[in-house]
């Protein structure tokens, strides 16, 4: 069985008012995306979710999985196609009870296998692990080895997610070290040419 290619998975900015959605747009027009990760913090879930809708309607019309980032209940209320945990933030298999058979459900991992297999006995869909090189997008506290994906990719089966600090220069590291899908932020939408720019950039590579 020959394994997938790479995808590529965006996560949004803290930021998604003002001409982000259009942005948004620019990105997933521009090539193949496999998932949108809504990452926003410190707001309350009503506006999260207005916030939220224009992006689904967007990702939707282009067949990419909305993912929301941290909370079961926001994933929940506005029927997105899954959630991703962190390792504070619920239990895969409260996630599967709420949000149905359907839904993909990741968990944070950083750079412990021992994590990434309980996740997986409790159900994850996929599993991430990083940060892999310096990100400003959040603070790292865990920094990942390569050694990691290519354990994982080589004895287990369910996906695998390398985020951290991703960017054109240096993703071909994780690609060929059997990550199944690179999550990237900042080198989308800070790329100085543009967020669409930036997709075709990433997906020459995964190509």
């Amino acid at each position: 069985m020959t394994k997938p290619a790479c995808q590529l998975y965006l996560i949004s900015p803290l930021n998604v008012d003002g001409d982000f959605p259009v942005r948004l747009e620019e990105a997933l027009s521009a090539g193949p995306v496999a998932a949108f990760q809504f990452r926003v913090k410190d707001i309350d879930q009503h506006e999260a979710a207005r916030m939220a809708a224009p992006l689904q309607d967007i990702c939707a019309r282009y067949d990419v999985a909305f993912i929301v980032n941290d909370s079961i209940a926001l994933a929940k209320r506005i029927k997105a196609d899954g959630v991703h945990l962190g390792q504070d933030d619920g239990d895969p298999r409260e996630a599967r009870e709420e949000l149905g058979r359907d839904a993909q459900i990741g968990v944070t991992c950083h750079n412990s296998r021992h994590l990434a297999m309980e996740a997986a006995e409790a159900g994850a869909d996929y599993v991430a692990f990083g940060a892999y090189f310096p990100t400003t997008t959040k603070d790292v506290k865990h920094q990942a080895d390569l050694e990691t994906l290519e354990m994982w990719s080589q004895f287990t089966e369910v996906p695998c997610v390398a985020i951290g600090g991703i960017t054109p220069d240096n993703a071909k590291a994780v690609i060929d070290a059997g990550a199944d899908f690179i999550a990237v932020s900042g080198a989308v939408w800070n790329h100085p040419e543009g967020s669409a720019a930036a997709v075709k950039a990433f997906n020459a590579l995964l190509a």
